[in-house]
This record gives C-alpha cells, sequence and structure tokens, in this order.
C-alpha cells in the first residue's frame, strides 16, 4: 500500500514528498490548496484538526502530521535509505538537535510572516510580518553558520539537508531582497546539490521551480 501525502506545492509537504522520494516509497501526493482555503475544509480538518500541512497517512491507516514528526516517521521506517546518521553517535544527536531547532525557531515565525493579520487585530499586521521576517533571518543566519558543506553534518546528506533547504527557498516568508544579498550563501548550495539529487530533482521543481 501507498502513503498518502496531504499539501500543497511550495509549503512543507515539500520536505515530506523529498524524503519519500528520496527513500523510493510509493506515495500518493493529495493536492490541499492553501490559495483556496482548502486546509479549512472539513475534509481536511477530519485529517488534521489543526488546519496545518503537510499530513502523511500511513500505509497501515494512521495519519502522521507536524513535517518534522513526518521526516523522523520516514526515516524510520526507510532505514535502508541512510536518511540519518547512525544511531547512538554524536552525528545523531547534531542531526536531532538542528531540526529541532529549524522546527522550533523558524517554521513558527514563517506562518506569522506569511499570515501576519492572524496574530493582530489593530492595524499592525505589516510591523509584526516585518518583526518575523528579521526572526527567520536571524535564524537562517545561525543555520549557515553551523552548515559544514556541502551538506549539513559532515557524515553527509541527511534528512537536515532537506529540511534546510527548504526554509532556504521561503522567499515570501523570508524577503526576497534578502536572499537575493546572498546573506546565506552555503545554504544557497546545500539547496541546489539537494535539488540535483535524482529522486529529488523533479520533485523540486515542481515545488520550487527554478529556485
Amino acid at each position: 500500500m501507498a502513503y498518502i501525502l496531504y499539501g500543497d506545492t511550495g509549503s512543507g509537504a515539500f520536505s515530506a514528498e523529498a524524503v519519500l522520494a528520496e527513500a523510493g516509497a510509493p506515495y500518493e501526493f493529495k493536492l490541499v490548496s492553501l490559495e483556496k482555503n482548502e486546509q479549512r475544509e472539513p475534509a481536511f480538518l477530519a485529517i488534521n484538526p489543526s488546519g496545518k500541512m503537510p499530513a502523511l497517512r500511513l500505509p497501515e491507516g494512521q495519519i502522521v502530521t507536524e513535517s518534522l514528526g513526518i521526516l523522523l516517521t520516514l526515516a524510520d521506517h526507510f532505514p535502508n535509505a541512510r536518511l540519518l546518521p547512525p544511531q547512538a553517535g554524536a552525528a545523531r544527536t547534531q542531526a536531532y538537535r538542528w531540526l529541532a531547532f529549524m522546527a522550533s525557531e523558524i517554521y513558527p515565525m514563517v506562518e506569522i510572516s506569511d499570515y501576519p493579520e492572524r496574530f493582530v487585530t489593530n492595524g499592525d499586521a505589516e510591523a509584526l510580518r516585518q518583526k518575523a521576517r528579521e526572526r527567520i533571518r536571524e535564524r537562517l543566519l545561525i543555520v549557515e553558520r553551523m552548515c559544514d558543506g556541502p551538506w549539513f553534518l559532515p557524515s553527509g546528506f541527511s534528512i537536515v539537508d532537506i529540511y534546510a533547504a527548504m526554509f532556504s527557498r521561503w522567499r515570501g516568508s523570508i524577503g526576497k531582497e534578502w536572499l537575493k544579498e546572498g546573506h546565506i550563501p552555503k545554504l544557497d548550495n546545500l539547496a541546489q546539490a539537494v535539488a540535483r539529487r535524482p529522486a529529488i530533482a523533479p520533485v523540486w521543481k515542481r515545488h520550487f521551480g527554478d529556485r
């Protein structure tokens, strides 16, 4: 049976789909349009009551939500794909550290940057957006400094690279002009390397085009 991934192109669903593709897993991508607000419709809320994407239905029927939870679940399901460094080692510890950092320190700010009106009612939405963008940029610069190159971890390619590459390409959240100024060259190189991986390349093209 196939995995079923619910999400939209260019969203956090990219990281989950990229891992599925890299692992060679059978899967189906179910489009849930953010533009049409389909994530708030009863059909999707029955899958994830929080109304957030991505969501993954496992072959046995269980639903997994939260992008980091999905990535770690898939890494466990496909150990031969080596999506994480070996267990009980320093590299695995660092992988967990930086995955958690991006999930907790960057991802929440993306929602604020993209939808500031959800958090304020007194007309300060644009000021809040700018504050969230500043936070995202500060945190991405930390990730940039810690990137070993050519992959994030010295041990080689992992789901950390997929996650970091995704965040580096969300121009609307970060600000297009800031990315064009070249503040994160190591992450840019990492993203290009992820985009060139044979299994991920068509997924990247559909989600991010030539970015």
